[in-house]
């Protein structure tokens, strides 16, 4: 599925959409630039999921977990991870495996990991369409 946004909020409505129909165990590999609107789209799918306060990219932390919506939300950004193992450290298996949603970015990082059924999203950019247009590519 292929979406085109032209402001922040259209993305974060995607975003949205997306929340509101995901199922536990489901695990979502986000992809795009810096300053594409990541944020921004896992704050709809946070929205979608009734989860409530401030959603925040992980990028320091690798994990944000959020308990207090319908299923619970595991945002990981594994740009920070110098080894593989540190995600045993972290105990991804389950997060992975639970009865959450997952979303991660940089996930080429941790591809020996990976299940093989995740779900790929990327946002991209085209300036000549204007600053806030997204193009947001879902593939099952």
């Amino acid at each position: 599925m292929i979406f085109e946004t032209w402001t922040p909020e259209e993305t974060r409505e995607i975003g949205k959409q997306l929340g509101e129909n995901a199922e536990p165990g489901q695990i979502y590999l986000l992809d795009g630039d810096l300053g594409v609107g990541k944020t921004v789209f896992v704050q709809g799918v946070a929205e979608g999921l009734g989860i409530r306060g401030p959603v925040n990219s992980p990028t320091f932390t690798i994990l944000q977990v959020y308990e207090d919506g319908r299923i619970p939300f595991y945002h990981f950004d594994v740009y920070r991870i110098a080894d593989i193992d540190e995600m045993d450290e972290i105990g991804y298996e389950d997060y992975f495996f639970g009865g959450g949603v997952c979303f991660i970015e940089w996930a080429e990082l941790i591809e020996e990991i990976l299940p093989a059924d995740c779900i790929q999203i990327r946002i991209e950019k085209e300036l000549k369409k204007g600053f806030d247009y997204r193009r947001i590519t879902i593939d099952k």
